[in-house]
């Protein structure tokens, strides 16, 4: 993961914001479905490239602008938007193992620390 480019708080923020007028948006434009796509994943995927996650956002883009394209352009859905809801299932279970086991790696590496200066 690389540095984040803002902190935690002030990320959320901006992705709040930018979700909030995309509601108004979407509302003024009478536009709920597929804008609703829009308004959640580019927040998202916002959020995500503040804080230095730009794998994870390239994943969000992938799977709800993909959806938005595949229903403005009435793109045949029964097998695009599936493939993109596992792609993006598939990489969250992967990512999560992987944190996790470099997790449990460095907590035996300092239990393996404190037992030593005993």
């Amino acid at each position: 993961m690389s540095k984040p480019l803002l902190l935690r708080n002030r990320a959320k923020i901006v992705a709040l914001v930018l979700f909030l007028f995309g509601i108004v948006i979407i509302t003024y434009l009478n536009n709920w479905w597929p804008g609703i796509m829009l308004v959640v994943g580019v927040p998202l995927a916002i959020l995500q490239y503040l804080q230095g996650r730009h794998y994870d956002m390239g994943i969000t883009l992938f799977v709800f602008l993909g959806a938005w394209v595949t229903v403005q352009f009435d793109i045949q859905w029964e097998v695009f938007l599936p493939v993109l809801f596992a792609v993006g299932g598939v990489y969250i279970f992967f990512r999560e193992w992987i944190e996790s086991r470099t997790a449990e790696e460095e907590e035996f590496e300092e239990e393996k620390d404190e037992t030593e200066e005993e």
